[in-house]
């Protein structure tokens, strides 16, 4: 049995990963399960809030044994998208080592750039570049680019789950289009592009346009990400 937590900052390809594994007939996922802690905890206001605080428990260490229980429904691999800026400073950390932890990044800017669109005045802490690099610190795991994992989904996913101890699995490639039972109540707000989808997106190799405010932000994040990055599949 295997419960991999899957940690990304915002503007990634997280959610198209989460149904690459959500592919796997022996796989079960859910989808951000500490988002709702995140927004009881921080006040913060979200497109759906009302809904994703009845949807989750907003106490971060009910969140946690079921993460650490038993797989559900019998499956051999449990598929937890985890957004790094959810796990607030305060919060215990010990139950993180009882999972198979594994990291997503991405380019800095190309996070900045995408961030910007939606809200204007993005901090560090919003990107979860300074949390991934203590998770990592703490935990280490195997580290995916997403650029690295759209040019070439196949070779990186291979590696991926060599990393992760179980097999690859061609399903893994493609999926029918449509929203999951799994996703997240917010989906409406933000996934129109991954119900689209029926695999992933062919990589676009172009310059980020990083507002000129906000490159301090890049690089305030791009050691946390060559941190990682260091270690990248």
């Amino acid at each position: 049995m295997t419960r991999i937590a899957m940690w990304s900052g915002p503007r990634n390809v997280s959610t198209a990963l989460m149904r690459s594994f959500g592919a796997r007939p022996d796989t079960v996922v859910v989808d951000e399960p500490l988002y709702a802690h995140y927004l009881a905890a921080t006040g913060i206001d979200h497109p759906g809030k009302a809904e994703i605080l009845a949807s989750q428990p907003t106490d971060f260490r009910r969140v946690a044994a079921t993460l650490t229980g038993p797989l559900p429904d019998g499956a051999d691999v449990y598929y937890q998208k985890h957004m790094t800026h959810h796990l607030l400073p305060g919060m215990d950390r010990d139950w993180i080592g009882r999972l198979d932890n594994a990291f997503l990044i991405r380019d800095p800017a190309h996070v900045v750039a995408s961030y910007a669109k939606v809200r204007d005045e993005p901090t560090l802490a919003d990107l979860g570049f300074t949390q991934q690099a203590e998770i990592f610190r703490s935990f280490g795991g195997p580290v995916v680019d997403s650029a690295d994992l759209l040019r070439d989904p196949h070779g990186v996913l291979t590696k991926l789950c060599a990393a992760l101890g179980i097999p690859f699995d061609e399903a893994m490639l493609s999926w029918p289009p449509g929203r999951r039972d799994t996703d997240g109540v917010w989906a409406p707000y933000w996934y129109a592009s991954v119900e689209a989808s029926t695999g992933f997106a062919p990589y676009e190799d172009r310059p980020a346009e990083v507002p000129d405010t906000l490159q301090g932000l890049v690089d305030q994040a791009l050691p946390y990400y060559a941190e990682l990055a260091a270690h990248k599949l």
